[in-house]
């Protein structure tokens, strides 16, 4: 059974930082991409990072110089460090595993395989 189980969100004052982790299982992890999307209601998800196979990164302006997106191949894991938090970074976060993916124009351009159930990210100013 594949699953994407994410945690480390709460919420945090405008300035701090957060780590979410993203454990992962039932798939050849290892063999995909790696990402992680955020979404607010009533709005579009949006790509915030993501990894490829050999470890290369690429990351919404928004985010960019404040999160830093790593994988763990041999504890079947993606992090997503988080400094500097701004409470429009207020989502909910979810990560995923893509067949492939790259950033192009200011969009993340994916095929998802699998999602996690996301977890909650509130930044007060």
């Amino acid at each position: 059974q594949v699953q994407l189980v994410e945690s480390g969100g709460g919420s945090v004052q405008s300035g701090g930082s957060l780590r979410l982790s993203c454990g992962a299982s039932g798939f050849a992890y290892s063999s995909y991409y790696l990402g992680w999307f955020r979404q607010v209601p009533g709005k579009e998800r949006e790509g915030v990072a993501h990894i490829d196979r050999d470890g290369r990164t690429n990351y919404a302006e928004s985010v960019k110089g404040r999160f830093t997106i790593s994988r763990d191949n041999a504890k079947n894991t993606l992090y997503l460090q988080m400094n500097s938090l701004k409470p429009e970074d207020t989502a909910m976060y979810y990560c995923v595993a893509d067949h492939w993916s790259f950033y192009s124009g200011g969009y993340f351009y994916t095929s998802v395989a699998y999602w996690g159930q996301g977890t909650q990210v509130t930044v007060s100013s």
